[in-house]
C-alpha cells in the first residue's frame, strides 16, 4: 500500500518528519543550555554536593526516547520482527489444519 500513496501524501508525511526533526532538535538545544547552567550552579555554589547528575539523567532518558521516536528507530518488536511473527503464525497455523 505504501507504494501507492499519492505525492501530496508523501510530501505531507515529509512535512510533518521534518516538524518532529525541528522539535527534537529544539528539545535537544534546550537540554544542552540548561543542562550546562545547572552544571554552572552547581560546581559554583554547591562544589561539595553534586546533585546536577539527577535533571542530566532524568532529561537525557526523555531526550534518548525523543529521538528514537523522532527517527523511528525501533530497539525492540520493530516491523520486521512484525513480519517474521506474522509469518511464523501463518505457518504454525497452516501445518495445524494439516495435522
Amino acid at each position: 500500500m505504501e507504494k501507492y500513496k499519492s505525492e501530496y501524501e508523501r510530501y505531507e508525511e515529509a512535512k510533518k518528519q521534518v516538524k518532529e526533526i525541528k522539535g527534537f532538535y529544539g528539545h535537544l538545544l534546550s537540554y544542552v543550555v540548561v543542562i550546562s547552567c545547572i552544571v554552572f550552579i552547581n560546581l559554583y555554589y554547591t562544589p561539595e554536593h553534586i546533585w546536577f547528575v539527577w535533571p542530566l539523567l532524568g532529561w537525557g532518558l526523555g531526550v534518548f526516547f525523543h529521538a528514537l521516536g523522532t527517527f523511528k528507530i525501533v530497539l525492540f518488536f520493530g516491523k520486521d520482527w512484525e513480519e517474521k511473527k506474522i509469518n511464523e503464525l501463518m505457518d504454525k497455523q497452516k501445518k495445524q489444519k494439516w495435522e
